[in-house]
């Protein structure tokens, strides 16, 4: 017995580095990651520059002597309990219980098969049933059905709460949990329980290889081109820029712009499309971290400055397409038609570890119009109500 103790304890002592370096990185990353990638973007990357706020949380950062009980009870469980023990398992939990007790949906700890299946879904190709979710009262809710998708066939809506995944309950909102149940092998189905307002719905929904279609454009009558827009992916800027110009060669004389159930994506991709219609050097959005640092993002310029043009939105246009409809709001580049957009005016950023256990995605910053708004659960209201 006393031989196999030690054994375990010299388990244990090897292993305590191991989650000294992992919680330290965490904690790195919630506080110092994102201002540090922003001062190698601006060329300031000497301590001298970094605000004292961020140099004291620098400095609590080293000290982990708080951590010591984690490694207690940890030991404790390795040596006395009477059970199987899956270590890392211990260490996913602890890590999921930080990222947990900071309350906030979209801040959370991945392991390696979450962040793989979170990379791959952003890429705009996977298996799954096709639906697009966020936090919304504190319930996880569908955003939008992805266009020709499995959810979009059964009926999905934007709007509709999601109860329960193959009839375990979705109690907490937590996003990539409920995202993980989910999703599955193509050729198999998953079963939801959803609310649409007083109503409950049982759905059975068949798993399919998803491809998206971004960019989808034609000329209407009186020389009107229309624009659907369904995400912000990799492109979707040169894609609607081609678009624009291939209409103005019909002889476009005006544009809707349809960002209807249209979740977001890629705030650059924002920042192009965006410029298609801003004038050059002007803010399209900026983003405050927790030490009120400030960046803007500026239109480079496009095609379309001055063409009237009109932006369908709904319940379903959120982030990046809230980010578009603002600025172009404020500027009073286009009439906005629809109802009020999802809001949610924060912005996440993705850290992969290297040792393969996983990764977070955290929330860095808010984002604001123009104007100085921040739409976050609030949304943006059309100067046109219309009912899609």
């Amino acid at each position: 017995m006393e031989n196999n103790n030690k054994g375990t304890e010299k388990k244990v002592l090897k292993k305590r580095l191991s989650i000294v370096i992992i919680v330290g990185v965490f904690i790195l990353s919630n506080i110092v990651f994102f201002y540090l990638g922003s001062a190698f973007t601006s060329g300031t990357i000497g301590l001298k520059n970094v605000s004292e706020a961020v140099a004291k949380d620098v400095n609590d950062i080293k000290d982990i002597r708080k951590y010591d009980l984690l490694f207690e009870v940890r030991e404790n469980l390795l040596l006395r309990y009477n059970g199987e023990i899956d270590d890392n398992a211990l260490l996913e939990a602890a890590i999921k219980g930080m990222t947990d007790s900071l309350n906030d949906p979209y801040t959370l700890f991945m392991n390696d098969k979450e962040y793989s299946s979170f990379v791959e879904q952003i890429s705009g190709h996977f298996v799954g049933i096709g639906i697009q979710v966020g936090i919304k009262d504190e319930k996880v809710t569908v955003i939008a059905p992805i266009e020709g998708s499995p959810a979009e066939r059964v009926g999905l809506k934007s709007g509709d709460v999601i109860l329960k995944v193959n009839g375990e309950e979705m109690a907490e909102p937590k996003l990539e949990n409920t995202v993980s149940k989910i999703k599955g092998e193509a050729g198999t189905s998953v079963d939801l329980t959803i609310s649409r307002g007083e109503e409950v719905l049982d759905v059975t929904i068949p798993r399919e290889e998803i491809k998206t279609t971004v960019v989808k454009g034609e000329m209407l009558e009186e020389n009107v081109g229309y624009i659907r827009l369904s995400s912000f992916d990799e492109d979707s800027a040169k894609q609607v820029k081609e678009k624009i110009l291939q209409l103005k060669g019909e002889g476009m004389k005006g544009l809707i712009l349809d960002l209807r159930g249209n979740p977001g994506g890629s705030l650059s991709e924002a920042i192009g499309i965006a410029s298609e219609f801003v004038p050059k050097g002007k803010v399209v959005t900026y983003t405050i971290d927790k030490y009120d640092k400030k960046q803007e993002y500026k239109s480079v310029g496009g095609d379309a400055q001055g063409l009237p043009l009109v932006v369908l939105i709904d319940g379903g246009s959120a982030s990046a397409s809230e980010v578009l409809t603002g600025a172009l709001r404020d500027y009073k580049a286009a009439t906005i038609v629809g109802k009020t957009t999802f809001g949610k005016g924060i912005v996440q950023q993705p850290f992969k570890f290297k040792n393969g256990i996983g990764g977070l995605k955290v929330t860095v910053s808010k984002y604001y119009t123009p104007n100085g708004e921040n739409i976050h659960k609030k949304g943006i209201t059309p100067d046109f109500e219309a009912v899609s």
